[in-house]
């Protein structure tokens, strides 16, 4: 999950951005701010990922402001005035986007957090934080079995036979996995690789869990599992 922070002289923009943040279950709003003075503290008591961050604002420019950041926090600019696209850009902003800003295009800008490198993105991690609805799960991999698409979400199913569903993608979420604890067998599903008891014809046995192989997963099943 990244951790990010709205800052935005306009309580209608932050309002927007809260609500387009709070549909995707990867993104975790820590604060909003419309001075970004106010956000100093919060930067240094927190690592913070990903900040929307407008630009034409009184007292600190958010182009200035951007020029105190760390270069591991991920900056997506936001204002009215496209004549500020071009600096945006020189101060190596993940995007650039120009209000009002449709779900479309935020999710756009997201996106690109994929293909950028955060962090220890797997080192020692033994929990996933998985938000459903306005409730945070903690939750140890360890426990989870498997991981199965639903549309526009996906299903997290637990050893103890509970599911908690989640607002994301089933290809978000398998970029954001340890490939040494999980992997896609099928367009629909993912597995815990240490659940795999056994490989019967096209089918997976978790315990007595199917769970179907895709002949594009197959190959790769069999010698990685197997």
């Amino acid at each position: 999950m990244y951790k990010c922070i709205i800052i935005d002289d306009e309580e209608l923009a932050r309002g927007l951005l809260t609500s387009y943040i709070s549909k995707l279950d990867y993104l975790e709003l820590v604060a909003d701010y419309e001075n970004p003075i106010d956000a100093i503290q919060t930067l240094k008591a927190n690592t913070i990922d990903l900040i929307f961050l407008d630009i034409q604002m009184p007292n600190l420019k958010g182009t200035d402001f951007a020029k105190m950041i760390p270069a591991t926090t991920k900056i997506i600019f936001t204002t009215a005035y496209s004549e500020y696209a071009l600096q945006g850009y020189e101060l190596n902003a993940l995007d650039y986007l120009l209000k009002p800003i449709t779900f479309e295009r935020f999710l756009q800008a997201v996106n690109k957090l994929e293909t950028t490198e955060i962090p220890n993105k797997y080192t020692n991690n033994t929990t996933i934080t998985i938000k459903s609805g306005y409730d945070l799960h903690k939750i140890q991999l360890q426990h989870i079995t498997h991981i199965e698409s639903d549309s526009e979400y996906v299903n997290f199913y637990l050893e103890d036979g509970k599911k908690i569903m989640s607002h994301q993608t089933l290809k978000s979420l398998e970029k954001t996995l340890d490939p040494n604890l999980f992997m896609r067998v099928h367009r629909s599903f993912i597995v815990n690789k240490s659940k795999v008891t056994s490989l019967k014809g096209r089918d997976l046995l978790l315990s007595s869990i199917n769970i179907p192989v895709s002949d594009s997963y197959y190959d790769k099943v069999k010698k990685e599992l197997f």
